[in-house]
C-alpha cells in the first residue's frame, strides 16, 4: 500500500494546504464512460454560450498558485500550475483534450473548479509518495519525453517515490513512468489547494465529483485527505 506523506517543511511553509487523495482499484480503462463525456460537452456547452468560463490568472484559486510558486523560485507565467495551463487551453481552443476516460475525467473536475488535479498509476509508483522540497540531484523524466532527463531546482516542490520525481513544481507537469492510461488499473488521483480555509469545501466538492465519475468503472474508491495536521495517509 503507497503512503502519501507532505513533508514538515512544505506544511510549515504552506499550512492551509488541503490534498485530496482519490484512490480507485480494479479501474476499467477500456469501456466507454458516458458521464465523462457528458460532463466535459457541457463544459464546452457552457463556454461556447459564454455561461462559464475557466478560470484565470486573476481568479483568487489561481492567484494563490501563481503565490505559491514563485515563493519557491518558479515563475508561474512562464511555467504554469496545470490547472491554470488547461484553463487556457481550454479558453483559447474551445475545448478539453481527450486523452483516456480517467485523466479526461479529472481534467474536467480541475477546470470546472479551478483547482490543480493529477494522477499516478500506482503499479509503477515505488515505495512511497513524498511531497517535499527538491534538493536538485532528484531526476524526472517529463510525461511524453521518455528520452530525457530533467533535475529540479533546489527547493522546488515536487512529488517523488523511491525511484525519482513524479511531478515538477508541485503540479506543473507529471511524469512519463506513472502516467495514466486505458490500461491502468490501481490508480491514485490528487486534487489540491494551498488555501484551505477559502477553497476546502470547493475541494471536498471536486473530489466528490470525481469519485462519482469514477466508481461504475472501479471495484472500489476510496479518498484520503492530506493537511497540516495530518500529514500522511495511505
Amino acid at each position: 500500500m503507497t503512503t502519501f506523506r507532505i513533508s514538515p517543511a512544505v506544511a510549515d511553509a504552506f499550512p492551509d494546504t488541503l490534498i485530496a487523495v482519490v484512490i480507485a482499484t480494479g479501474l476499467r480503462g477500456h469501456e466507454p464512460w458516458p458521464a465523462t463525456t457528458t460532463a466535459l460537452e457541457s463544459l464546452e456547452q457552457q463556454l461556447a454560450s459564454g455561461t462559464w468560463q475557466p478560470a484565470d490568472e486573476n481568479d483568487p484559486r489561481i492567484e494563490a498558485w501563481h503565490t505559491a510558486y514563485r515563493s519557491f523560485g518558479t515563475n508561474p507565467r512562464r511555467i504554469r500550475p496545470s490547472v491554470d495551463a488547461l484553463g487556457r487551453r481550454m479558453a483559447k481552443k474551445g475545448s478539453l483534450p481527450r486523452i483516456n476516460p480517467a485523466v479526461d475525467s479529472y481534467n474536467a473536475v480541475s477546470v470546472r473548479h479551478g483547482l490543480p488535479a493529477g494522477a499516478f498509476d500506482l503499479d509503477h509508483v515505488t515505495g512511497d509518495v513524498d511531497i517535499r522540497h527538491a534538493d536538485g540531484t532528484e531526476t524526472f523524466t517529463p510525461l511524453g519525453e521518455p528520452g530525457t532527463t530533467e533535475h529540479p531546482e533546489p527547493g522546488e516542490i515536487i512529488y517523488t517515490d523511491t525511484t525519482d520525481v513524479l511531478t515538477r513544481h508541485w503540479n506543473h507537469r507529471d511524469a512519463h513512468r506513472t502516467r495514466v492510461t486505458e490500461n491502468s488499473t490501481h490508480v491514485a488521483f490528487v486534487l489540491e489547494t494551498p488555501h484551505a480555509t477559502r477553497d476546502g469545501h470547493l475541494l471536498k466538492t471536486a473530489a466528490a465529483e470525481l469519485q462519482e465519475l469514477l466508481t461504475p468503472h472501479t471495484d472500489q474508491t476510496q479518498v484520503l485527505y492530506l493537511t497540516r495536521e495530518h500529514p500522511e495517509a495511505a
